[in-house]
């Protein structure tokens, strides 16, 4: 057993110190044995990855349906003759999402991680069989919008239930690979759009078969359990340690039991008091989902699904007119974005998240600059040198931006809450994410248009530079750190080093 010491917490109760607390530095330098490394566990291993296939169908729905359109557009006229009809097909998905978010962290919280990736799978398989046999385009919008919802509920509850089932240690790494789901299902649409090019029924094919992963997940989600943090709060205590006995050895298991089990009481009695508007109430919870909410914006302004969704669009604006090529090269980005993801996995936990995001912001600015050049030049000469540029610089934004902002942001909204907030915060920071998807998305081409594709560029350059000022000011480094020692640094931001000036005052906030 870890010695303990009893502190004053949060809302003055006793709790135990960051020191003693299993899965921190300081417990792992005493008992170095119990560190838990990636590949250690098959259990947790596998957990990670069927939950991660939520992911998958993230990044395959904002892929597919580009070369799906196509093919849409020769089967409806209607949707040929009107912009909005075919706006409106790519951004149902879309606005699908920031409803699931919204919602999905309420459905979380009240009924679980597992329920609610099995009600994911549900919406998004019955949305990609109306999208498959949809007889119109108002069919085909319906299926889109559920497969949206699907999408949404599965982007909130994937990343928090692989981090509450992970060791503090390996947790990065472990939400990484949700991440690394996402880019390679957007690899996969890319594959399936060329593979589905000569059947007949092309379009059809492409939106129902992301049906097929849905319900594998969902099948595989029964052999699966709860979160056990969520457990232990549910006060459902033997199914949690039966839980975390498949994840740690006896000697660490005692353990991560005593420190749950002393913990949970006092999270049931917070979380009975928790409602939506305590987030702004409580000045560390603010504090909190500024950065989480932040990081996800950022990630969407500084332009990565403008790049995924519109890559075949970039490189025949930079002069490779061929659709053939232009959807090869597109699929030499996806793979290159899937790649990267594997690197961020093995260097989020190695490096950190702040210097991976740094570092990962650093490179984008200059893709990004060089970009801006390459078109700027292209728009007043037909040299070939520049178009060659310019693909260059899209190939350096992917592989600069996928290790670093590209888990980043996700790994840290799932570590960063109390787990009374948990839920609430992070459905809030994905619906930030997907507005802000929805804004950059139905806007990108619209800017190029006005202003021009070098300027465009230009001005998410800038906005990389802002994203590089805020990492560094306001993110602070996670890695490693146990989800209470996380807490820590948000009632030390808020309040300075002494947080019992601020019990009183905390209390009364969530009365």
């Amino acid at each position: 057993m870890s010695e303990t010491v009893k502190v004053e917490s949060r809302d003055g109760r006793m709790t135990i110190t960051m020191q003693s607390t299993p899965g921190s530095s300081g417990y792992l330098d005493l008992y170095p044995e119990r560190k838990m490394s990636f590949f250690k566990n098959p259990y947790i291993l596998g957990l990670a990855a069927v939950a991660g296939i939520g992911g998958l169908l993230f990044g395959y729905d904002t892929g597919v349906i580009s070369g799906a359109l196509l093919y849409i557009k020769d089967d409806f006229e209607e949707v040929r003759n009107s912009s909005f009809l075919q706006e409106t097909i790519v951004s149902m998905a879309i606005a699908g999402a920031i409803v699931g978010a919204a919602v999905g962290g309420w459905i979380n919280d009240a009924y679980g991680r597992k329920k609610a990736t099995l009600l994911a799978d549900v919406i998004f398989a019955l949305g990609a069989i109306l999208m498959a046999a949809a007889p119109d385009p108002y069919v085909l919008i319906v299926g889109r919008l559920l497969v949206g919802l699907g999408v949404g509920v599965a982007s909130v509850t994937a990343p928090v239930y692989i981090a509450e089932a992970s060791p503090s240690e390996i947790r990065g790494s472990l939400v990484s690979t949700n991440v690394l789901m996402i880019t390679g299902g957007q690899f996969i649409s890319y594959l399936v759009n060329l593979a589905f090019t000569g059947v007949p029924g092309t379009w059809r094919w492409m939106l129902g078969v992301s049906g097929v992963p849905a319900i594998v997940q969902f099948i595989l989600m029964f052999f699966l359990p709860e979160s056990p943090r969520w457990l232990f709060i549910k006060n459902r205590k033997n199914e949690a340690v039966d839980v975390l006995s498949k994840i740690y050895d006896l000697s660490r298991l005692e353990d991560e039991v005593d420190f749950l089990t002393a913990q949970s009481e006092q999270e049931r009695q917070r979380r009975s008091k928790i409602k939506f508007w305590h987030v702004f109430k409580s000045k560390e919870i603010m504090l909190a989902f500024l950065v989480g909410g932040g990081l996800l914006f950022f990630q969407q302004f500084t332009g990565i699904n403008t790049v995924m969704y519109y890559s075949p669009t970039i490189v025949q604006m930079a002069g490779f007119e061929a659709n053939q090529l232009a959807l090869l090269l597109s699929l030499i980005v996806a793979g290159m974005n899937a790649a990267g993801t594997i690197l961020g996995i093995y260097l989020i936990d190695f490096a950190g998240r702040k210097k991976l995001a740094l570092s990962s912001l650093g490179g984008v600015i200059a893709s990004l600059i060089i970009l801006s050049v390459a078109f700027y030049k292209k728009s007043s000469s037909s040299d070939e040198l520049y178009g060659w540029l310019a693909i260059i610089g899209l190939a350096l934004y992917i592989g600069f931006f996928s290790p670093g902002m590209g888990p980043v942001p996700w790994t840290v909204n799932s570590e960063i809450y109390p787990e009374e907030y948990r839920g609430i915060c992070g459905g809030m920071s994905a619906t930030v994410c997907w507005i802000s998807n929805l804004i950059v998305s139905e806007s990108f081409l619209s800017i190029a248009d006005s202003i021009g594709v070098a300027s465009t560029f230009l001005i998410l350059a800038v906005i990389a530079v802002v994203a590089f000022l805020f990492v560094l000011l306001y993110v602070p480094e996670t890695k490693g750190l146990t989800f209470d020692e996380v807490e820590v640094i948000w009632r030390e931001r808020a309040w300075g080093k002494n947080p019992n000036t601020h019990n009183l005052l905390e209390h009364g906030s969530q009365s």
